[in-house]
């Protein structure tokens, strides 16, 4: 091949009587119309040739891959001629330079223009004009992707700000977060919001989120549920901020938390995750975690501080991060899915279960069983609400069993317990005895069909039917199936559990079922 370098094609005004290619380049830069793959085309068709457009490493951007010499190719990229017109035999080549905005003569991009015919005044003119409109829409993908990968930057740093408050880590949280939000987190509550819509608009909810609370809030696009977006606010006008978003947004729901101190977030997240299943059947679409009567509100303070601070004795000798890292994981993989959990956290599902499962045999708790996980879940939630016992407390006094055992023998509890399960007896259908056999059976529809010899499906349909009636939700697990469970537990229709050998096989679908 052999050819002349040149300073560049003569970038003249078109003349002649050919008008119509002016309008037709013109129209490449409609926002309809930036496509590099359709313009190198176009320019193919216009001046009759085959045209390459490849970047400075030699990747195919657009057009066709034509045979090139590579020293003239290289001159041109690197900036040391701007453009070069070769003829190899039968063949006319030019190749332009795209350059980088900014300094430096480099090129971003090479345009190469091969066809049997001469270059003539208006095949120059337009192959010249096509190389700025290439340059305009090179520099506004290089920007688009740019601010792709800022927004990708920003929503990873918003969701490991939520994941080391997850697992109580608000040191580390508060010093990321102040880089980009300064004051974000300093006060020591905040509320956990969650917003459902579609997969399809989740981005779109996410920014407009971002938008309501100027800032305000920390918006992170839920690891775990496509739908949902996750907002962590202190400030009380970001729920005001949210009601409203929903309010415009038609199939949008809200569910919130009560305030929670921030070492709480998890637990904070798990009430809003619950408020937003209350929140589909409310007229506004919005709901908050209702203050209802707990459990552990009717026992005595300090017996129950001194029966969890039993439970958890043996992970006292841990190291304290070690320690903390293995409760907020358990906390989190009582509440959900083992993929879920992880999900949250930024942990593989096998993390999570290593870690439960580290736990469990710690605690001698068999966390196959949703009995075992009620309780195990009571004694973490004790230690959240009122800080980790004194390690050097007296670790003398009954066992555990029979700490709670005469922790549930209250009248108040027992009050509570027959008024929520009672609720069940006026269906003739027997859904509290369903429900009593489906928890004895580890939430197996199929094991507790068979006690009861009826069909698994009319155990779920019983199950599912008590939800509404309950106003809990059962078959998702979590803080509402093991309140009933303790409520199970002081009406005598389920054992008191004894913290056994625990069962390291766990299924590998999820920490519950």
């Amino acid at each position: 091949m052999a050819g002349r370098p040149e300073e560049g094609p003569a970038f003249q005004q078109p003349y002649g009587g050919d008008n119509a290619w002016p309008q037709e380049l013109l129209d490449h830069l409609r926002p309809a119309g930036r496509d590099l793959r359709r313009l190198v085309a176009w320019l193919a068709r216009t001046v009759g040739a085959s045209v390459c457009l490849h970047d400075a490493r030699g990747g195919l951007l657009a057009g066709e891959r034509l045979l090139l010499d590579d020293a003239v190719v290289a001159d041109v990229t690197s900036g040391r001629v701007s453009a070069a017109a070769l003829q190899d035999g039968a063949r006319h080549v030019r190749l332009v330079g795209i350059r980088h905005p900014g300094p430096g003569p480099a090129a971003r991009a090479v345009l190469a223009v091969a066809r049997p015919a001469p270059f003539d005044r208006r095949t120059a003119d337009i192959l010249g004009h096509t190389a700025r409109v290439l340059e305009l829409l090179l520099r506004e993908r290089e920007l688009t992707e740019s601010g792709r990968r800022l927004r990708r930057a920003t929503a990873d740093l918003r969701l490991a700000i939520l994941q080391l408050l997850m697992v109580e880590d608000t040191v580390s949280a508060r010093r990321v977060a102040a880089g980009l939000w300064p004051g974000l987190l300093e006060e020591d509550t905040a509320r956990v919001y969650v917003l459902e819509g579609t997969a399809a608009e989740r981005d779109r909810l996410a920014d407009a989120c971002v938008d309501a609370t100027d800032g305000r809030a920390l918006v992170v696009r839920c690891p775990a549920v496509d739908e949902h977006v996750i907002v962590v606010g202190p400030s009380a006008e970001v729920g005001q901020r949210l009601r409203s978003l929903v309010a415009d947004r038609p199939g949008t729901f809200l569910g919130g938390s009560p305030r929670q101190r921030l070492a709480l977030t998890a637990t904070a997240y798990g009430q809003a995750v619950t408020a937003l299943a209350v929140a589909r059947f409310h007229p506004d679409r919005a709901a908050v975690y209702a203050a209802r009567t707990r459990p552990a509100q009717l026992m005595d303070p300090a017996a129950l501080r001194a029966w969890a601070a039993a439970v958890l004795r043996p992970l006292d000798t841990l190291p304290h991060h070690v320690r903390a890292e293995l409760l907020a994981t358990t906390r989190l993989g009582l509440e959900f899915t083992a993929v879920n959990a992880a999900k949250v956290l930024g942990v593989s599902r096998n993390t999570v279960r290593a870690r439960m499962d580290r736990v469990a045999a710690l605690l001698g708790a068999d966390l196959s069983r949703p009995t075992a996980r009620a309780v195990v879940h009571a004694a973490l939630n004790t230690e959240a609400a009122h800080g980790p016992c004194d390690p050097r407390g007296d670790a003398s006094g009954p066992p555990a069993r029979t700490r709670l055992t005469e922790l549930l023998d209250t009248s108040a509890l027992r009050s509570w317990a027959e008024g929520l399960l009672g609720r069940l007896d006026t269906d003739g259908r027997d859904l509290r005895g369903t429900l009593r056999a489906w928890t004895a059976a580890d939430a197996h529809a199929e094991r507790a069909a068979q006690a009861l010899g009826v069909h698994a499906q009319t155990v779920r349909e019983h199950v599912r039917a008590a939800e509404p009636v309950l106003e809990r939700r059962l078959t998702a697990g979590g803080t509402d199936l093991y309140e009933v469970v303790l409520a199970q537990l002081v009406t005598g229709e389920l054992p008191v559990p004894d913290l056994g050998a625990a069962n390291q096989d766990q299924p590998d679908s999820s920490v519950h079922r």
